[in-house]
C-alpha cells in the first residue's frame, strides 16, 4: 500500500447532525466523498476533463464501513485518504475520519473506472501513475 495519506480538513456544521446532536451517519459518507475528491484532484486529474475526453468516470462500487465514535456539531475533522490496491480496472482506498488523534470512522471503498456507457474501463496509464506514485501537486 502507498503510505501517502491525503488529509482534507473540514468542520462539521449544524446541517451535518440528527436531532441528537451528532453528525448523521450518511454524512460520513459525503465527508469522505468529499476527501476522495480533493485527493484526485490534488494529484492533478481533472475528473470533468477526464469524462469530457475520454468517457471515462469513476463510480463507488462498494463501501465496507465502521462507525467508531460520534461526531458533533462545530468539531474540526480531518479525512484522511490512502490508497491500498490499484487493478485493471478497480481502485481500493482506505479512507477514515479524524478528530485530532481520534479514529470517528473508517471505511474501506472500491471504485471502478467506468466508460460513459457504464462499462468497466481499464484506468488509462497516465491516471495510474499518477494514482500508484501518490504524488500530490499543489493547488
Amino acid at each position: 500500500m502507498n503510505e501517502a495519506r491525503h488529509r482534507f480538513a473540514l468542520r462539521v456544521y449544524y446541517e451535518d447532525t440528527d436531532l441528537a446532536g451528532i453528525v448523521y451517519y450518511a454524512n460520513y459518507l459525503k465527508f469522505i466523498e468529499r476527501g476522495r475528491s480533493e485527493w484526485i484532484a490534488d494529484l492533478g486529474i481533472d475528473q470533468m476533463s477526464l469524462r469530457a475526453e475520454s468517457g471515462i468516470v469513476f463510480a463507488v462500487r462498494r463501501v465496507e464501513a465502521d462507525y467508531l465514535r460520534p461526531a458533533v456539531f462545530g468539531d474540526q475533522l480531518e479525512v484522511t485518504t490512502a490508497l491500498k490496491l490499484i487493478g485493471g480496472a478497480r481502485l481500493v482506498l482506505e479512507q477514515a475520519v479524524l478528530r485530532g488523534d481520534e479514529v470517528l470512522f473508517r471505511a474501506e471503498i472500491t471504485l471502478v473506472c467506468m466508460s460513459a456507457a457504464g462499462q468497466a474501463q481499464r484506468v488509462p496509464p497516465a491516471i495510474r501513475e499518477r494514482l500508484s506514485a501518490g504524488r500530490v501537486q499543489q493547488r
